[in-house]
């Protein structure tokens, strides 16, 4: 079985070090890129795309097609050894941020389709 350590940092049930598999570790990766806002790591100041500050943006056709185009950009600098991003599809509602990635997992080639939110009620 690949496992990888969970971010953050965890202790599991057992009180050894929490552990995801190779699926849920990439999932955590994403969501990192995702809702890092750029500057917020000293020593990747460049790293994430910030979509938190994007949640009270007004909506509008072209703000929906900036965000997917920053999102997609964003998943294949820092991710694009490990994924290939096939869509990207961004809903804002109210103060509700919504953003559903379609990958394929490089490693064995499977889909995967995972939706981010931040913001309002889940």
């Amino acid at each position: 079985m690949d496992t990888r350590l969970h971010f953050p940092y965890q202790f599991d049930g057992r009180g050894t070090t929490r552990t995801d598999g190779a699926d849920a570790w990439i999932r955590g990766l994403i969501e990192q890129v995702l809702f890092t806002a750029p500057g917020e790591r000293v020593m990747r100041p460049d790293f994430g795309c910030g979509l938190r500050e994007l949640v009270f943006a007004p909506n509008s056709p072209e703000l929906a097609a900036t965000t997917q185009f920053l999102v997609h950009g964003a998943l294949q600098q820092w991710l694009g050894d490990l994924i290939t991003v096939e869509a990207v599809t961004v809903d804002a509602v109210d103060a509700r941020l919504a953003v559903t990635v379609q990958y394929v997992v490089r490693r064995d080639e499977s889909r995967q389709l995972a939706t981010f939110q931040r913001g309002g009620e889940a």
